[in-house]
């Protein structure tokens, strides 16, 4: 299994990006993916959660701004960023639970930078 990460990039105070993560590979279903974050300095934070049945939860610095959502046809997540704050500053890494055959894994994405910076 492969997870590729993009999206990532320099935005002003109040922008907004789409990181995507896409899995490829042996994969029989994604049940859960996480979104985490680490910052300069900072210890790694988890900030979105899809489940299985697209309950999500978030982070409550980044509620009403991120949206987690998955399209299972393409086995890609998504995090949708808006009204970016500097302190979104960050390298971002998806984290797939799949499930091949019986067995579940849980494959971490290379990372993707966001800096929000005026």
């Amino acid at each position: 299994v492969q997870l590729v990460e993009s999206g990532g990039g320099s935005v002003q105070p109040g922008g907004s990006l789409t990181l995507s993560c896409a899995a490829s590979g042996s994969i029989t279903v994604i049940n859960a993916v996480d979104w985490y974050r680490r910052a300069p300095g900072k210890q790694r934070e988890l900030v979105a959660v899809i489940n299985k049945d697209n309950s999500t939860n978030y982070v409550d610095s980044v509620k009403g701004r991120f949206t987690i959502s998955r399209d299972n046809a393409k086995n890609t997540v998504f995090l949708r960023m808006v009204n970016l704050k500097p302190e979104d500053t960050a390298v971002y890494y998806c984290n797939v639970f799949i499930l091949t055959g019986l067995q579940q894994t849980d494959y971490w994405g290379q990372g993707t930078q966001v800096t929000v910076s005026s």
